[in-house]
């Protein structure tokens, strides 16, 4: 527990150094991804000054969340099932990877019957990879306006993952490309998109030269995934 108090020394300090030379200082927000990790690794975080948390399951959160100080702040990253979205929906204040147009209106249709307004972002598959989710960057653009009209989201903004790589440089030309979606959609749609989530443990401070306003930072912080064995045992992993 005393390594995680140490890493949430370093992180937000490399966070808050690079946001000043991007001329940001105060526009970067960090995830702590706890998806994985047991309550008491997330409480050891809490208690040294982190708030926000990213969870990628939904019934993995909602063991974990009650076991959390109120205080604590959740975001979901993963990728959100259509038979999760009523129970996702009041447990998180933003949503990272909405991925199609068809769950957009699924959580739209549902926030309307739980009276709620979520927050979301769209999940753009900027590489192509066939093994990721996320929209093309052509089918959003002509989605975009369908998604816009939903009434009960409010899009912020976009979100990528780029594919995985050996040195933290190639992810650049991805950051890029989602920054300059975001600008087009901005510009053509005359909408406001102030949030790009882009970079983990691995990329987080190339992301943030890029734009970067949220980063997901999980191995950084709270080291290697609790093996799903354990978390089984546990009763974690749900």
């Amino acid at each position: 527990m005393e390594e995680i108090a140490r890493n949430l020394d370093l992180v937000p300090s490399q966070i808050a150094d690079a946001g000043k030379k991007s001329g940001r200082p105060n526009d970067i927000e960090l995830v702590a991804i706890s998806k994985t990790h047991e309550a008491e690794k997330v409480r050891a975080a809490f208690d040294a000054g982190q708030q926000l948390f990213g969870e990628s399951r939904v019934q993995e959160a909602r063991a974990k969340i009650p076991l959390l100080p109120s205080a604590a702040r959740w975001h979901f990253v993963g990728r959100l099932q259509k038979n999760k979205v009523r129970h996702a929906l009041p447990l998180f204040e933003l949503f990272h990877s909405v991925d199609s147009l068809e769950l957009a209106r699924d959580m739209n249709r549902i926030a309307d019957e739980e009276g709620l307004h979520p927050r979301v972002l769209l999940e753009v598959n900027v590489a192509g990879e066939g093994s990721k989710i996320g929209f093309a960057p052509d089918i959003l653009r002509a989605q975009m306006e369908a998604v816009l009209a939903l009434p009960r989201l409010t899009i912020e903004g976009l979100m990528t993952i780029p594919p995985l790589a050996p040195e933290a440089e190639a992810s650049r030309r991805y950051f890029v490309a989602l920054r300059e979606l975001r600008d087009q959609f901005a510009a053509q749609f005359q909408v406001n998109l102030p949030q790009l989530s882009m970079g983990m443990s691995g990329d987080f401070l190339v992301a943030i030269e890029e734009g970067a306003t949220l980063v997901r930072v999980g191995t950084a912080i709270f080291g290697k995934r609790t093996p799903a064995r354990l978390r089984n045992a546990a009763g974690v992993d749900l």
